[in-house]
C-alpha cells in the first residue's frame, strides 16, 4: 500500500512504558556526559589486545535475538572505563560476552510507536549478518563479534588499518565502527561510527555520527573494492528521515544486502553502551526471514517460548534494569530440578497468554520447559517478549507505523517528501 493511501488515526492499547523510558533516557544522557575519548581508547585497546578473549570457534548467537544488558547504565559505564586490558584478558566464557555486549549499543524491540517519529527519528533497513565492532590501529584491522571472538584480522583502507609504505599512521590514529558483516557479498555494512581517526563520537548525536560516517568513510577509500591492502569492502547503509516516504523506502527498497528488519534511531541519541529505547528494531515477514523465534531445530514452536532468570526468592524476571517480574516458580520444581539462583530457564506461554493493566504486565501463563542453553548469557528483555507476543496475536504492522506518521502530519500540516540522509 502506498504511504499516501493511509490516513486513518493510529491508536493502540498501552502495554509498556517504552515511551516514558525514551524520554527519561534522553534526559539522563544530557546529565551524564562521559569521558568520551578515554572510553574510545579503552575499547579500541581491548578489542585489539584480547587475543584470548573468547575461542574463535565459539559460535556467535544469531543477532535476531537481541538481548538486554541487565546492568545499570552507571555500572556499565564504570565497568567499561575501569577495566584495563590486563583485567579484560582474564575474562572467560559468559563474562567475555557480557563485557563485549556492554560496549555495543543494543536496540530494544519496538512495541509502541514513538512520539514525533517523523521529526525525531531515522530509519534504515538492517543488513542480515553478524554484528561486530571493527577497530583499525597500528597498521591492522580487527573485527570482534558480541561474544568477543575474532571474526577477521585483516588490512583495510581505514585510517591506520594497514601497514603501507608511507607508514600506518600515528599511535593516536584509530577507528571504531559498529558494523554488520554480510556474508553473501563479504561486506562490512557500517551502521554507526564510534570513533574516527582518534576522534571519539560517543558523545555526539546520531545526526552528527551519521553525517560523519557517510563523509569520512567515502573519503578514506574503505568503500572501494577489495585489494592487497584492503581485504574487505565497507559500505554505509542508506539512512532515511522517518517520514512516511522515508519509512516506505527503507521498507520496500531493494538494496545490495538481505534485510533483517528495520532499525530506528533517535536523532538526538548519543552512542549509549548497552540497551537503549532510543534505538529500536522492528520486523515483519516482508523485511526479515526471522520474525518469530524458532526452537533449537529451527522450527517455530506452537507456543511462544521465553527465557527468564530465577532469583533467590523464586521470582522469574527479565534482563531489564529494573527487571520485570513474570511470576514465581513452584518450590517443588526448583528442588526436583536442582535449580539455583541465577539460572536461566525456558518457559512456554500457555493459553492464558499475557495480561496487562495500565501499561504494565499483570499476569503471565508460564509453563516450565527446562534450563536454557548454556551459551546463553542473559534472560530475554521485556520488549522482546512483548514483540514476540504481539507478532503472534496482534502485530504492529507497517501500516500502523505509516498511519501514525500520517496522522501526525495531518495535525501539524508538514510535508513528507522523501529525504535520504546518506
Amino acid at each position: 500500500m502506498a504511504p499516501h493511501d493511509i490516513r486513518r488515526p493510529f491508536k493502540r492499547a498501552a502495554i509498556s512504558d517504552q515511551q516514558k523510558r525514551r524520554e527519561l533516557s534522553l534526559l539522563r544522557q544530557a546529565q551524564n556526559r562521559r569521558d568520551a575519548q578515554q572510553q574510545a581508547r579503552c575499547l579500541a585497546s581491548s578489542i585489539l589486545s584480547l587475543q584470548s578473549a573468547a575461542p574463535e570457534s565459539q559460535p556467535e548467537q544469531s543477532d535476531t535475538e537481541i538481548e538486554t544488558v541487565p546492568e545499570s547504565e552507571q555500572e556499565s559505564e564504570a565497568f567499561s572505563k575501569d577495566l584495563d586490558v590486563r583485567q579484560a584478558s582474564k575474562l572467560r566464557g559468559p563474562e567475555v560476552r557480557k563485557w563485549f555486549a556492554r560496549q555495543l549499543m543494543l536496540p530494544e524491540w519496538m512495541i509502541d510507536v514513538p512520539d514525533r517519529l517523523a521529526q525525531d527519528w531515522y530509519v534504515f533497513a538492517r543488513p542480515a549478518g553478524k554484528r561486530c565492532f571493527v577497530v583499525s590501529s597500528n597498521g591492522t584491522t580487527v573485527s570482534r563479534q558480541r561474544n568477543g571472538s575474532i571474526l577477521h584480522h585483516f588490512p583495510s583502507a581505514l585510517p591506520a588499518g594497514a601497514k603501507i609504505r608511507d607508514g600506518s599512521g600515528s599511535a593516536q590514529s584509530y577507528c571504531i565502527l559498529d558494523c554488520i558483516f554480510h556474508e553473501l557479498d563479504q561486506t562490512y555494512y557500517v551502521i554507526d561510527m564510534v570513533c574516527w581517526n582518534g576522534y571519539s563520537l560517543y558523545d555526539c548525536t546520531a545526526e552528527f555520527r551519521f553525517y560523519w560516517l557517510n563523509s569520512k568513510l567515502e573519503e578514506s577509500g574503505a568503500c572501494n573494492a577489495p585489494s592487497h591492502y584492503h581485504k574487505f569492502r565497507f559500505s554505509a547503509v542508506p539512512v532515511y528521515n522517518c517520514d512516511s516516504s522515508g519509512l516506505y523506502s527503507a521498507y520496500t527498497g531493494v538494496g545490495p544486502y538481505a534485510k533483517d528488519g528495520l532499525l530506528f534511531y533517535n536523532k538526538h541519541a548519543l552512542y549509549q553502551t548497552g540497551n537503549t529505547p532510543l534505538a529500536l528494531v522492528w520486523k515483519d515477514e516482508n523485511c526479515s526471514q526471522y520474525v518469530i523465534d524458532t526452537d533449537g531445530k529451527g522450527e517455530i514452536p506452537s507456543q511462544q517460548q521465553v527465557v527468564l532468570e530465577l532469583q533467590d526468592d523464586r521470582k522469574l524476571v527479565t534482563s531489564d534494569d529494573p527487571p520485570v517480574l513474570f511470576g514465581c516458580l513452584d518450590g517443588d520444581i526448583i528442588e526436583k530440578s536442582g535449580l539455583h539462583t541465577g539460572n536461566l530457564l525456558r518457559f512456554a506461554i500457555g493459553d492464558g497468554g499475557l495480561s496487562f493493566a495500565d501499561g504494565k504486565l499483570e499476569k503471565a501463563d508460564l509453563i516450565y520447559l527446562g534450563k536454557s542453553n548454556r551459551a546463553r548469557a542473559f534472560a530475554d528483555s521485556y520488549s522482546k517478549v512483548l514483540f514476540q507476543f504481539m507478532v503472534r496475536h496482534s502485530p504492529l504492522k507497517i501500516d500502523d507505523l505509516l498511519a501514525s506518521i500520517n496522522s501526525a502530519n495531518d495535525q501539524e500540516k508538514t510535508p513528507s517528501d522523501i529525504e535520504m540522509v546518506g
